[in-house]
């Protein structure tokens, strides 16, 4: 019997395994799809705090992991298909090499992941000039044109926030009106350095000699004219999927949206035992300090039950 398995290796999942390794309950990780999470796929981090210098995504990833085993923690790469709670209190976690484990306590740390266009070679441009995150890419295009790739208010947040940046934010939409709430539109559209482009859709990226970004080839869906677009970064902002289609028929709550449901200010999910915590339950802050923190609280929530559990 485990005492905690932390499905998910992203920020919350490795915080998760440093403190619980550290309360000496010997976690045991569970890897996911994605060994590292988002950040496995950015370049340079500059807003995680202790690095004034800036790190580079997978090696944060990577020393968050020697941490994590430093102080006990095993890992295990492979797919959870599958949790339940068990009518002894413990919960099983099946993976899909057919393993099986039981656990007084887990952590769903297996976060959201942002949704993109499906063009061809989309994911091998992600980190040359393509990106989902404008708080954690915006400041790496100054003084030059961008655009962000929405209509709600997510596009909306992050067009006005590279405005800081961005010497032009193109506004892209597939429809002549913003589904954004009128506050966040309203403001979007007011700044001089936002230029809607009504009616269009990307159809292609356009990259320069080295690979990067150069323009997107922008369809018009009105009068069916292709057009280019000069621009060094696309932000694709069209929401996020959180990764829990394998708590099917588990129990666990979710929300309309299928984000982990977390009860009140706690990691507790609705079933006794089963925490989460970062992306998989947060569809606000979406950063990787928050996921870190929330890695934390569930760590603590988790080691609190299994002293009541002893107790």
């Amino acid at each position: 019997m485990e005492n905690v398995i932390i499905i998910g290796t992203g920020c919350a999942g490795w915080t998760a395994a440093i403190y619980t390794g550290r309360a000496n309950l010997k976690p045991l990780v569970i890897s996911g799809e994605q060994p590292g999470g988002q950040l496995t796929t950015t370049t340079e981090v500059e807003n995680f705090p202790g690095f004034p210098e800036g790190v580079m995504g997978p090696e944060l990833m990577m020393r968050m992991q020697q941490q994590a085993e430093k102080f006990g923690t095993r890992v295990e790469y492979d797919l959870v298909s599958r949790i339940a709670k068990q009518e002894d209190g413990s919960i099983l976690v099946k993976t899909n090499g057919g393993t099986e484990h039981r656990a007084h306590t887990v952590i769903i740390a297996t976060g959201a992941s942002p949704r993109y266009l499906g063009l061809p070679g989309e994911m091998g441009m992600v980190g040359r000039g393509v990106t989902s995150c404008a708080t954690c890419d915006g400041a790496f295009y100054p003084d030059v044109p961008v655009a962000v790739i929405g209509g709600g208010d997510s596009a909306c947040e992050e067009a006005t926030f590279l405005t800081r940046f961005a010497s032009k934010v193109y506004l892209v939409h597939r429809r002549e009106e913003l589904r954004a709430s009128k506050i966040m539109a309203d403001r979007a559209l007011a700044n001089p350095k936002v230029e809607p482009v009504w009616n269009s859709e990307v159809k292609e990226y356009l990259t320069d000699e080295q690979g990067d970004v150069r323009a997107i080839l922008v369809h018009n869906r009105v009068t069916g004219e292709d057009s280019e677009v000069a621009v060094k970064c696309v932000f694709v902002a069209i929401g996020h999927d959180p990764n829990t289609a394998f708590l099917a028929g588990s129990g666990v709550s979710l929300d309309e949206d299928g984000y982990v449901v977390q009860d009140g200010h706690s990691t507790h999910s609705n079933i006794a035992g089963i925490f989460s915590a970062g992306d998989v339950s947060d569809h606000v802050y979406r950063q990787a300090i928050t996921a870190a923190g929330n890695g934390c609280q569930a760590a603590l929530d988790a080691e609190r039950y299994i002293a009541a559990l002893e107790g």
